[in-house]
């Protein structure tokens, strides 16, 4: 594919819930913290996590982990946490044919990921993932990618683009921007996707998939049709 065909159309991809199950991940850290910190401490973690991703406006694990030590700062624990969460084999939680929609759609353009998240740990999910790999390298991490789309476009100019994300939120803030110009697809993966009374707050996607593997069931015309 040359550099022209490329730039027709460029597919972004979301990372948590779209191509990797992030509530396993949770699940996970959930299971490990009651084990070496105890209950209590485990749900004291997850308070610190909600007030910081209000504050911030994306989750930050590392960031809780390290306001929770000022609380505790003498407990040994939080290390063996810290190490659980920075070698987490996040390979093993990618969805079932999350990686066949990607190669998928590179036939038809430039696949890009454009997500949420901290400077340190999204990175790390992302090349442990492999997906870092996949993607050629091309990753852009925002802390609010919705706010960000005059760079992503200055960054990756395109004739069309798709979106795939599992948060309705983004997806019409992408359509609003971008109008027509954007089809946008919406995997139905993950609570927030799974959250009737969240996504009816929002103007409906053009494409929703029950699974990302469905996404290889569209043709490029059909997606590029959906956007209207």
């Amino acid at each position: 594919m040359n550099i022209a065909d490329q730039r027709r159309t460029v597919f972004f991809f979301d990372v948590d819930n779209t191509l990797v199950d992030n509530d396993r991940v949770a699940d996970d850290l959930k299971r490990h913290l009651k084990e070496k910190v105890g209950e209590a401490c485990e749900q004291r973690y997850w308070d610190i996590f909600e007030a910081l991703r209000n504050e911030l406006g994306y989750a930050d694990y590392l960031g809780s982990l390290q306001r929770y030590r000022v609380e505790r700062p003498h407990d040994a624990k939080l290390l063996e946490v810290s190490y659980f969460m920075i070698n987490y084999p996040f390979a093993n939680r990618l969805y079932p044919e999350s990686l066949d929609a990607v190669d998928y759609v590179k036939q038809f353009g430039r696949a890009v990921i454009l997500s949420d998240g901290d400077v340190v740990f999204q990175p790390r999910k992302v090349d442990r993932s492999g997906l870092y790999d996949i993607f050629e390298g091309h990753v852009l991490i925002y802390v609010h990618k919705e706010q960000e789309l005059s760079d992503v476009e200055a960054k990756y100019p395109a004739e069309h683009y798709v979106m795939v994300d599992d948060k309705v939120r983004i997806l019409a803030a992408l359509k609003k921007y971008w109008g027509a110009r954007v089809t946008t697809i919406f995997p139905r993966q993950g609570h927030y996707a799974l959250d009737e009374k969240l996504v009816a707050q929002y103007p409906k996607p053009d494409i929703t998939l029950e699974r990302i593997g469905e996404l290889k069931e569209y043709s490029l015309a059909e997606m590029l049709a959906a956007a209207g």
